[in-house]
């Protein structure tokens, strides 16, 4: 029924079109063409059944089958073939709404950019984006989609990250900002160097998590067939019933052509894509309905430190200049040795001082996981581990060491940022699934403690190898699952592939993590956690009553159609009238689901303010 319904459409358009033809004149020759039609497409739904038994999950095409074979015994002919074309037009209609349910996914790959502008020798030439190097410069002209990722080298401009990001508010971009591929520029040029190529680029890599997430079922459609089993025998005991006590079998046939499977097959699909789409349009990519079904009902959340927590970028903490020094000087003549160095504390501390700050340095070398030796504005100036600078006295925290002259001259500190909306994020998730919150952090248990004391988790384990990470989800008791994991980096690749639902801050092309991930944030927001989480409840709320809803209007109308109430023909029409309530139900999770709205106005109102707030 769902893998055949174009061959099933056109043969079923085919006998009504020769029904027409000779009905009036040879009604033997229509019943015989009609006998035949629905006889193939009831062996061509039998098979789907069968596989899909075997495919360890109950057959709810049986009841279509029953129907036809039911409605065509009794002579039910037109009955029948309205069984047929609306079961052939409800697939369609489901491919349709599928399509239309998608449609925030499929943006992403008709935008994906296919030629840049690459300058060479101050000449724009235009090239296949596959054939752009790391290293080369390219023009992005006004309102383009920019091609690969890179940094600005020359230009300003505002820059829409809405298809990578969902946020809406354009970006301002300069020299020295990163811009990356499948963002839309504004109204000015941009003159970018490339440093990723087109294959690599987060637009390709957002491209490859689409076609993941539309190739993987929702495999939450097997909450449907828990349901087919009892509503099958339902309608089996209804109808038989109707015969027994009427004596006679059209009473049989009347009762299943209502007997709907529809609501079953296509509502958990329709909602969960819908849900899927709406992540979307939130800079969320979900990968499977399985995804949101235990994103939804998920007890623990665990959460790496760097980079999910915190930032993941040090920056300055504290200058602990020796006595000759003054704060402002030790911090100056150590950003400036560390002027050309691409180590990450050498990044922060250059970040701390303006390049115009900065004081002349000559005779800049680097030894590899030491430090730097340089000449700055005369003196000299070596800047890296304690013994690299001359000094035993050392910090209980990531520091660099700074010798002037031979002397030790004093110590810089760094700390990690957390991000400003980690704390309201872990709120709202003990709001929502009411989960335990966990942080496993290779740091060390001191910093690690003091971070999850202000953002408000429950539990840490610090000082977590790879493979211990692996483990603590591991043990996470039964009653505490699902469990979630979110990071970002190569480290947590394997944790989020362990989890039941993986997590990864793709925000800054973490691909091992993205491509481990059942879930990847697009805008580097923990919030978008929260937001996820309230989508998935939202969505699984809305799948399960349109499921629901589909099987109560079936069971009335069988029940009135067990009294001979509704002739054959009109029960077939009603099986229609089921399966577009089911389908127009389960798009609502496109748009979500204010379910108090009726019952409790203020908490919906709160609600729907919580769900603007996170997005």
């Amino acid at each position: 029924m769902k893998k055949n319904w174009q061959l099933m459409m056109v043969l079923a358009v085919s006998a009504i079109a020769l029904v027409f033809a000779f009905g009036l004149k040879q009604p033997l020759i229509a019943q015989g063409l009609i006998t035949v039609m629905g006889s193939i497409i009831a062996l061509i739904m039998f098979w789907g059944m069968v596989k899909t038994i075997r495919s360890g999950n109950f057959g709810v095409d049986l009841l279509a089958i029953t129907a036809v074979v039911a409605t065509l015994a009794v002579g039910q002919y037109w009955a029948a073939m309205i069984v047929l074309l609306m079961l052939t037009g409800g697939d369609a209609l489901e491919s349709y709404a599928a399509t239309k349910a998608s449609s925030e996914l499929k943006q992403l790959l008709e935008n994906a950019p296919t030629t840049a502008h690459r300058m060479v020798d101050g000449h724009v030439e235009d090239v296949d984006v596959e054939a752009v190097q790391v290293g080369e410069t390219i023009l992005v002209k006004p309102q383009e989609v920019v091609p690969v990722d890179g940094t600005v080298l020359a230009g300003e401009s505002l820059v829409d990250e809405a298809s990578l990001t969902g946020e809406s508010k354009p970006v301002a971009k300069n020299a020295g900002s990163d811009i990356m591929s499948g963002t839309v520029n504004g109204d000015a040029a941009l003159t970018v160097n490339v440093t990723q190529r087109a294959e690599d680029s987060q637009y390709q890599g957002i491209i490859k998590l689409v076609k993941e997430s539309e190739a993987r079922p929702a495999h939450f459609v097997r909450m449907a067939d828990r349901y087919a089993v009892p509503f099958t025998l339902i309608a089996y005991v209804i109808a038989g019933l109707g015969w027994f006590f009427s004596g006679d079998p059209v009473r049989f046939a009347q009762v299943l052509v209502v007997a709907s499977p529809c609501p079953l097959i296509l509502a958990a699909p329709i909602a969960m894509v819908s849900g899927m789409s709406r992540n979307s349009r939130n800079g969320i990519i979900v990968k499977s309905g399985t995804t949101l079904e235990k994103l939804s009902d998920a007890k623990t959340f665990a959460f790496d430190k760097t980079g999910t927590v915190t930032r993941g970028i040090l920056k300055v903490a504290t200058i602990l200049p020796q006595a000759g020094f003054s704060q402002d000087q030790l911090l100056k003549l150590a950003a400036s040795a560390e002027g050309q160095s691409t180590h990450i504390l050498a990044r922060s501390l250059t970040d701390a001082v303006p390049t115009a700050d900065r004081l002349p340095a000559t005779d800049v070398s680097e030894t590899t996981s030491f430090g730097v030796n340089a000449t700055v504005d005369g003196r000299k100036v070596k800047v890296g581990k304690a013994e690299f600078a001359g000094t035993k006295a050392t910090v209980d925290t990531t520091a660099v060491y700074v010798n002037v002259d031979g002397q030790y001259a004093g110590a810089i500190t760094f700390s990690d940022q957390i991000r400003p909306e980690a704390k309201e994020t872990m709120t709202k998730l003990h709001e929502l699934n009411d989960a335990k919150l966990i942080m496993i952090s290779g740091d060390q248990q001191s910093i690690a403690d003091k971070v999850a004391a202000q953002v408000g988790i429950d539990q840490v384990y610090a000082e977590q190898l790879p493979q211990q990470k692996i483990e603590v989800l591991d043990n996470v008791p039964k009653d505490g699952r699902p469990v979630v994991m979110v990071g970002d980096g190569v480290n947590d690749a394997p944790s989020l592939a362990i989890a039941d639902v993986g997590i990864a801050m793709g925000a800054h092309g973490a691909t091992a993590a993205s491509e481990s991930a059942d879930a990847v944030v697009l805008r580097d927001d923990l919030a978008k956690v929260a937001a996820a989480t309230l989508i998935a409840k939202e969505t699984m709320v809305i799948a399960k009553q349109a499921v629901l809803i589909g099987i109560a209007i079936c069971t009335g109308l069988m029940l009135i159609a067990s009294f001979g109430v509704i002739p054959t023909i009109i029960g077939a029409m009603l099986q229609e009238v089921v399966d577009t309530v089911t389908i127009l139900y389960a798009l609502r999770a496109r748009n979500g689901l204010h379910r108090q709205a009726l019952v409790d106005p203020v908490r919906a109102t709160a609600e729907r303010e919580q769900i603007q707030k996170i997005n």
